[in-house]
């Protein structure tokens, strides 16, 4: 649960700390502006994915499902600074799935919170494998990361991918290939 009273004394202390006049116009109500954003942008802490993968549905295809192009926003717990990108997911049913929004869900419970995108990547895949059990499951995240962007080496534009595969993708190339194929379909 997030607190706000202390994000607010923090970022108090952190304006006066760069030097700022925490009582000047502009930044009066900027703590609890920053407490209240925060309460939404770390919504994930706390949250597991069960509730929205809990709920399947009886399917007796076990064909690839593959969802790609999810949106996400997340906060590197190295520096507090944003990244931001796509996460595809794909995964063999097993005789039952998920409704599709269930797993752009997923991906917003794990990137809602101080976060790696190495770790984000991972928890997806080992969510799905947990709550669907499926023959198998493989993520791609790709982000832009604030902090290589705005500070350090400054490279806009930089993407950082990530993959994790499990179950039947990871031992069958052929499964990962038909998931590279699938990405690359308009």
């Amino acid at each position: 649960m997030i607190d706000r009273e202390k994000i607010e004394q923090a970022v108090t202390l952190l304006l006066e700390g760069m030097g700022e006049d925490v009582t000047r116009e502009g930044l009066k109500e900027t703590p609890r502006r920053i407490a209240r954003m925060y309460e939404e942008i770390f919504a994930g802490i706390g949250q597991t994915p069960e509730e929205y993968l809990g709920k399947t549905f009886s399917v007796e295809d076990g064909g690839m499902v593959l969802e790609k192009g999810i949106v996400f926003y997340s906060t590197c717990e190295h520096h507090l600074l944003p990244f931001y990108g796509k996460a595809h997911i794909a995964y063999i049913p097993d005789g039952k799935v998920v409704g599709l929004s269930k797993l752009a869900r997923t991906v917003e419970v794990y990137a809602r919170r101080p976060q790696l995108q190495e770790r984000l990547t991972v928890q997806i895949a080992d969510a799905l494998m947990e709550y669907l059990q499926p023959k198998g499951v493989m993520v791609l995240v790709e982000a832009e990361h604030m902090c290589m962007t705005m500070r350090g080496i400054k490279k806009p534009g930089t993407q950082t991918v990530t993959v994790a595969a499990r179950g039947s993708f990871a031992k069958d190339k052929s499964l990962q290939e038909e998931f590279w194929r699938m990405l690359e379909r308009r």
